[in-house]
């Protein structure tokens, strides 16, 4: 297939890298092109640096013979916009958007856009978690594909600590701390210290 990818954050990057490492041919585009030093050296499709929502910009990245495209940046409204313009002025037969709002997730999944939102799968792992003590691990299923959350106290060795010092397994981030009654939600190169007493959401690929 020919796919599209609109950013090239962590998750637009680990997406060209899993796509390209099964066989697709991958084009991503990053409005400003500091993403692509994400991309493995292994990767081997194109790259288009512009703003998503310039029709001239599409273009040059392939939307015209298109099988899908993928928008992951960090800006709901941006993904939103890219969907639309890819599904009924380029007329692509699957686009996908990653939404964090989970009432715009909600209005756009009505009109027939496919939308995965974060916020509510962290929701979602995050009450498994607390309300099913016993529980620690949360799968939950997203179209052909499952997310594993595991939840986990803060060991000892990571208390002042931030996500970047974690050691990751293949395919694995943190995606959400439980502190106290308040959930913080990891994005992209998150900031915060890890205190005693967090605890730790980790999501997996199924």
């Amino acid at each position: 297939m020919n796919i599209i990818i609109i950013g090239c954050g962590m998750v637009g990057s680990e997406l060209a890298a899993e796509l390209d490492m099964h066989g697709h041919d991958v084009s991503i585009i990053d409005e400003d092109g500091i993403g692509f030093e994400l991309l493995p050296e292994s990767f081997s499709g194109f790259t288009t640096m512009g703003v998503p929502i310039d029709q001239d910009v599409l273009r040059r990245a392939g939307i015209d013979s298109a099988d899908a495209l993928c928008a992951v940046t960090d800006n709901d409204n941006m993904n939103i916009m890219v969907t639309e313009l890819a599904a009924k002025i380029f007329g692509v037969p699957k686009v996908f958007a990653r939404i964090r709002d989970i009432s715009k997730g909600e209005i756009f999944e009505s009109l027939g856009i496919h939308t995965v939102c974060p916020t509510r799968l962290v929701v979602n792992a995050a009450c498994a978690a607390i309300e099913e003590e016993k529980q620690t691990t949360v799968d939950i299923g997203f179209e052909n594909h499952n997310v594993s959350f595991a939840t986990m106290e803060v060991p000892d060795s990571l208390i002042g600590e931030m996500p970047k010092d974690i050691i990751y397994e293949t395919g694995e981030i943190l995606f959400a701390v439980l502190r106290g009654s308040e959930m913080i939600f990891c994005q992209e190169n998150e900031k915060i210290e890890f205190a005693e007493g967090d605890k730790l959401i980790f999501a997996k690929k199924g």
